[in-house]
C-alpha cells in the first residue's frame, strides 16, 4: 500500500481495499437551536367567538416544500376526518392533516420545533382557528412562539402541519422521527376509533426479528429524531465521517492528537450488518498499520463526546465532523 505525506497538514494517502469509491460531499451547515417559549390564550368555537391574533408570521424557506404542499396560513375551521388504520384525526379547513410534537409539552404550552424543524413542520398560526365538527372548542388555545407570533394548541398541544404532505388527507408525517403523530380530537396522537381493531397487534409479529437482529448486529442503522436515519456500532454509539478524510483517492487526515477525541471504527463482519448495503462496507489501513471501518470509502469514527448510546453531540463539531447515513452520507437535519 502506497503512502504519502501532503505539506501543511498531519494526513496519509492510502488506498482502498475496494474499488468504486465516491467524492466528497459539500459540508453542511449547522443544526437548528430550540428555544422555550410560554404563554396560552383560549380561543373560540365555530360561532367565531373569542380572541384573533393578525397575521400568521410562520415563514419557510423557498422550495423547502413541494408545489401545493401544507402551507403556514391560519387552519380555519377544524375538522375530524377518519383515515384508515390511523383513525380519527384533525384537518384544518383544506383538509390538511394536522400533527404533534412529542418534544412539545401542553402544560403550559412550549414548542420545541424552531429554526429548520419549524420549515419542515410549519406551525398552525392561531387567527381564524374553529373548532367544527368532532372538535371540542373548549380544547382550542394559543401559545406564543419565539418570533411573537402565535401558534394554535389543542388540549395545550402545539399544532403543525407537515410540508411533504401535498394534497389534502395526506399523512406522511405520521411517526417521523417516531416523535411526530397525526393529531387526534382529544390532543392526543391519533387512534382507531372504539371498536375498531387497532393495527400494531398485527405488525408487532413482524418487528420482533428485526430487534433481534439489531442487538446481534455489529453495524446497524438507527433512527434520530432530529437527524433522521445515522449507523451506530454495535454498542449504539453514533459514527462520524471526517471532511479532512477523504473517500478517493483515500486520505486520513485524523491522526496524533485528533485520535484522543475521535477513534476509529474497527472492521466488522458483512454477515453482521443490518440496513447497509454489502458493498458499501469496507474497511482501509490507517498510516500506524491497524485497519478501520468504511462505508461507501469514508473511513468512520466514534466520538468520546458521547456520554450514551444515540448521542449526536458530534454532529457538525467544528463544522467538519458529521453523523454518517446508511449510504455513507452526511446526515442532515430533518
Amino acid at each position: 500500500m502506497r503512502r504519502g505525506i501532503f505539506a501543511g497538514s498531519a494526513v496519509a494517502v492510502l488506498l482502498l481495499t475496494a474499488a468504486g469509491c465516491g467524492t466528497a460531499d459539500k459540508p453542511s451547515g449547522a443544526g437548528n437551536a430550540v428555544v422555550p417559549v410560554g404563554g396560552s390564550q383560549q380561543l373560540g368555537a365555530a360561532d367565531g367567538s373569542g380572541d384573533a391574533y393578525g397575521g400568521s408570521g410562520y415563514g419557510t424557506n423557498p422550495g423547502a416544500a413541494p408545489a401545493g404542499a401544507a402551507g403556514s396560513g391560519p387552519a380555519g375551521q377544524l375538522k375530524a376526518q377518519e383515515v384508515a388504520d390511523l383513525g380519527t384525526t384533525v384537518t384544518d379547513s383544506a383538509g390538511f392533516t394536522l400533527y404533534r410534537f412529542d418534544k412539545d409539552t401542553p402544560k403550559p404550552p412550549k414548542s420545541a420545533c424552531e429554526g429548520d424543524c419549524a420549515t419542515a413542520w410549519p406551525p398552525v398560526a392561531a387567527d381564524d382557528a374553529t373548532a367544527g365538527e368532532g372538535i371540542d372548542g373548549g380544547l382550542l388555545g394559543s401559545v406564543a412562539r419565539a418570533d411573537g407570533t402565535r401558534q394554535l394548541t389543542l388540549a395545550g398541544w402545539p399544532v403543525y402541519r407537515y410540508a411533504k404532505d401535498t394534497k389534502p388527507g395526506d399523512t406522511l408525517g405520521e411517526g417521523v422521527g417516531g416523535t411526530w403523530h397525526a393529531l387526534g380530537p382529544d390532543g392526543k396522537p391519533a387512534a382507531p376509533a372504539k371498536g375498531e381493531a387497532a393495527p400494531e397487534p398485527k405488525e408487532e409479529p413482524k418487528e420482533e426479528p428485526k430487534e433481534e437482529a439489531k442487538e446481534e448486529a455489529e453495524l446497524s442503522v438507527n433512527p434520530n429524531a432530529t437527524l433522521g436515519h445515522v449507523v451506530a456500532d454495535a454498542e449504539g454509539r453514533t459514527l462520524y465521517r471526517f471532511d479532512k478524510d477523504s473517500a478517493w483517492p483515500m486520505k486520513i487526515g485524523c491522526v496524533g492528537a485528533c485520535l484522543d477525541t475521535w477513534k476509529p471504527a474497527a472492521p466488522v463482519d458483512k454477515s453482521k450488518v443490518s440496513g447497509i448495503a454489502d458493498e458499501l462496507i469496507g474497511k482501509v489501513k490507517r498510516p500506524d498499520g491497524t485497519e478501520q471501518l468504511t462505508i461507501d470509502c469514508w473511513p468512520v469514527y466514534s466520538f468520546t463526546g458521547d456520554a450514551k448510546p444515540g448521542d449526536i453531540s458530534g454532529h457538525n463539531k467544528q463544522g467538519l465532523w458529521f453523523a454518517v447515513t446508511e449510504k455513507g452520507k452526511k446526515a442532515k437535519v430533518s
